[in-house]
Formats: structure tokens, sequence, C-alpha cells
């Protein structure tokens, strides 16, 4: 909601640049892409060798801390 209000401030100041914007953020947000899903697979590679590493002390019952 916040996104869009400071979009139409924009449009009532500078509507060419708000339609360049319009236009373009969803070009720069398919070029983002892959790197929201790099980010996710390094994310669960990490996770998962934490818990590989924590797997003996949860078998055994210990707190996480």
């Amino acid at each position: 909601m916040l996104t869009f209000l400071l979009w139409l401030i924009l449009a009532i100041l500078c509507w060419p640049l708000a339609i360049l914007a319009l236009f373009l953020y969803p070009l720069i947000w398919l070029l983002l892409l892959p790197f929201r899903l790099l980010g996710f697979a390094i994310d669960l590679s990490f996770s998962f060798v934490k818990n590989l590493i924590l797997l003996p002390f949860t078998l055994l019952g210990m707190r996480k801390v």
C-alpha cells in the first residue's frame, strides 16, 4: 500500500518517470529472480549443514540454545 502511495506521489510530481518505473519494475524483478533463487538455495544448504552437525545432540535429547 505504501509503495502504491509513493508511486502516486511520483506520478503527480513527475509522470514520465512514474510511467518509466511502472514498465521497468517487472523487468528488473525478472533480472533479479535468479539471485533470489540462489540465495534461497544457499540458505537451505547452510541450514542442512547446521542440522547435520547438530544431529547427534538432537538424538541425545540435548536442547538447542
